[in-house]
């Protein structure tokens, strides 16, 4: 029962405390979670391509070619995210 309590005091704390943290620190939090996502999907695409190909191997050069657009989309999102976010800190 006291476990709520605790987290929404450490929430409240956290929030009050976020007028007087520089938005440095919110601008870097927010491109290392871009970079996370962007990790987490070129991996998921690499992988499913690499299954794709185990099963089907003779559409190999498409799939490679797929999986080369996606991840340069993906990259290309997270670049957006990073630039985003550090233009936010200002």
């Amino acid at each position: 029962m006291g476990m709520p309590i605790e987290f929404l005091n450490v929430v409240s704390g956290f929030l009050a405390q976020a007028a007087t943290t520089p938005n440095g620190l919110y601008a870097a939090i927010g491109a290392g979670l871009a970079a996370i996502g962007v990790g987490l999907g070129i991996g998921k695409v690499g992988a499913s391509a690499v299954e794709s190909m185990a099963r089907q191997p003779e559409i190999k050069g498409e799939i490679q070619l797929a999986m080369i657009l996606a991840a340069a989309f993906i990259e290309g999102v997270g670049l957006f995210a990073v630039v985003v976010a550090f233009l936010a800190k200002g």
